[in-house]
């Protein structure tokens, strides 16, 4: 299981293992209002003002993390013809080095995590970025289909843990009232990079030199930033509030607190340990689980097609379709912050996503009813679906999850849910290598997209008290 999804309760201070520590926390119980986890008076402006640091030197770097992390998982969506001339790599066998990505993510994320809770975060989350900051340098030298898939694979596995990382050092850091904003800030980096990927991929493909050719230098560029940024991040984060010495004692023992306090307060009715195949017999969770396998389908599917279609509608350079490709993104931004509000609005959580998964059915559908102008347009309206779909499904699982087993569940989600990102490319490069054509891997996804919509009205989002 994940971070969060574990028995034992750890110490802020220390990352040890204690019994609960009622009396050790900074609420005395005995004061009218104050409750565990939530300090009141002068503590709480202590509390107010820890958190307000914490944000400000965490979030942009993860939100930063998150945009290399993005970019070096999807750059070769830009690069497929090029591999194709320069080392003969066929569209079936891009399909699915597209895809092992995931297959390595899928197979490495619960170690892990495990591994991330004995070295702790900083160790961790720096190794995870320079293992996979090396791994998408090595891409430069793919010499075959062989190679091609290795490097896939070891890429997904080194990359393995840095989600589901980043909620657990959440939780060793934020209060709980305070995560779901952080949550939304760093998720904003998966927006940014869809945006910024395009033309930076795009740029460094025109670097030809040095006898490399520009693809090669993309993934080495792009690859050692991940490397030189991996140091930045050993020598600024700190594992446990405790260490943090940008952190005064006061803060630093109101933050530890109030985190061991909440911990103490789950842990009380806290369920004997469940495990992965527990969970998977809530069809709930199965429901979740297919909803954001059918929004990561359509995603990677356009996230590593979208550049090929782009190609097909005229002589444009690399730079060029690096900004056509920053299209859709930008649009679908505008209308996950529009979803967003009328969901907040109306409520009727379901219904929002639903209409979502409705409007990306839509636009797959047509994109396939003309040239290829026409699938990119379509595809710019069938984003503004599917990304909406993706901001709007979270809330439904956090508000159905016990909130001693959400973390965990949610990276039990996000892990099977991004298997759609095997899935995707795998099909529409063998539909496309069969037939000369990708309209039946579109059709596929309009479909699931469709099947989606239904399946959410079936998602409770009442409150699921145990296991």
């Amino acid at each position: 299981m994940a971070p969060g999804a574990n028995d034992s309760l750890r110490d802020a201070r220390t990352g040890q293992t204690h019994p609960t520590r009622n009396q050790e926390t900074c609420v005395d119980i005995a004061k009218p209002g104050a409750t565990a986890g939530h300090p009141t008076g002068p503590a709480s402006t202590v509390l107010a003002e820890a958190v307000g640091k914490i944000k400000r030197r965490v979030l942009p770097l993860f939100v930063i993390m998150f945009i290399v992390n993005y970019i070096d998982r999807v750059n070769i969506g830009f690069v497929r013809t090029h591999l194709a001339t320069d080392v003969g790599i066929s569209t079936a066998a891009y399909g699915l080095g597209a895809g092992l990505f995931f297959i390595g993510y899928a197979i490495f994320e619960v170690p892990s995590n495990l591994l991330l809770q004995r070295f702790g975060a900083k160790a961790w989350l720096t190794r995870i970025m320079a293992t996979w900051g090396l791994a998408a340098t090595a891409m430069a030298f793919v010499n075959s289909e062989t190679t091609f898939y290795l490097l896939r694979f070891l890429l997904g596995a080194a990359e393995a843990g840095f989600f589901p990382g980043v909620i657990y050092y959440f939780t060793q850091w934020l209060p709980a009232s305070e995560r779901g904003r952080a949550m939304a800030i760093f998720l904003s980096g998966s927006a940014l990079a869809s945006i910024l990927s395009g033309p930076i991929s795009g740029g460094l493909l025109q670097l030809d030199g040095a006898g490399l050719h520009g693809w090669q230098w993309m993934f080495i560029i792009e690859g050692m930033a991940s490397v030189v940024l991996c140091g930045f991040v050993w020598f600024w984060l700190d594992s446990m509030p405790a260490d943090a010495k940008w952190l005064s004692q006061a803060e630093r023992a109101a933050i530890t607190d109030t985190i061991v306090a909440e911990q103490v307060e789950r842990a009380r009715d806290k369920p004997a340990h469940v495990s992965a195949w527990q969970l998977l017999r809530d069809t709930q969770i199965l429901i979740f689980c297919f909803i954001y396998f059918s929004i990561s389908l359509t995603i990677y599917g356009a996230t590593f097609w979208l550049p090929s279609i782009i190609r097909k509608m005229g002589s444009f350079s690399d730079f060029q379709v690096g900004l056509f490709n920053s299209i859709p993104w930008l649009i679908s931004i505008v209308a996950m912050y529009i979803f967003a509000a009328l969901a907040a609005r109306f409520k009727h959580q379901q219904a929002w996503a639903a209409t979502a998964l409705v409007i990306a059915a839509f636009g797959m559908y047509i994109s396939t009813l003309g040239n290829a102008s026409f699938a990119f347009v379509s595809i710019c309206f069938a984003a503004v679906g599917f990304k909406a779909a993706s901001s709007l499904f979270w809330p439904l699982p956090q508000s159905y999850l016990d909130a001693r087993i959400a973390a965990g569940v949610i990276a039990l989600i996000n892990s099977i849910g991004n298997l759609g990102g095997f899935v995707a490319p795998t099909a529409f490069g063998f539909l496309e290598q069969r037939t000369g054509s990708i309209e039946g891997g579109l059709l596929g996804l309009s479909i699931t997209s469709l099947v989606a919509a239904g399946v959410v009205f079936l998602a409770r989002s009442t409150s699921k008290k145990a296991y």
